[in-house]
């Protein structure tokens, strides 16, 4: 385990980073197959907090084919893949659909409706990477 670990940071900042970095990489993973919770931020947050824990499963991360890209992208311009944005945002667009649909109050939809304009706003003002 000393191998993995990141010794230049104290155990308790170090067991938090860890911590992190497993619970986003879990929820990321979740995102994969659950259509309302979006993988990429986790991974790259995962990414980040196993740069400040482990650099060896942050390095395995990065090399990783699915992931890689775009932990890199982000890292060197912040930017999000064409593709990955139009799923983000038909992927809001469907969760408020299905919020319609099972009649949620309209002060809740107001609220989700405020979020996701944010998200999206945010998303879709993030440049795309250099081909």
């Amino acid at each position: 385990m000393r191998i993995l670990l990141n010794e230049a940071v104290p155990t308790a900042r170090r067991a938090f980073w860890l911590f992190l970095g497993t619970s986003a990489l879990g929820l990321g993973a979740l995102g994969a197959v659950l259509p309302i919770l979006p993988t990429t931020p986790f991974v790259i947050l995962a990414a980040f907090s196993f740069g400040k824990s482990a650099p060896r499963i942050q390095a395995t991360l990065e090399s990783n084919p699915v992931f890689g890209p775009v932990i890199t992208d982000w890292r060197e311009s912040g930017a999000i893949a064409p593709r990955f944005k139009l799923l983000s945002i038909a992927m809001m667009a469907g969760v408020f659909a299905l919020s319609l649909a099972l009649s949620v109050s309209v002060p809740v939809l107001c609220v989700q409706a405020l979020c996701m304009a944010g998200a999206a706003i945010f998303i879709l003002g993030r440049p795309s990477p250099a081909a």
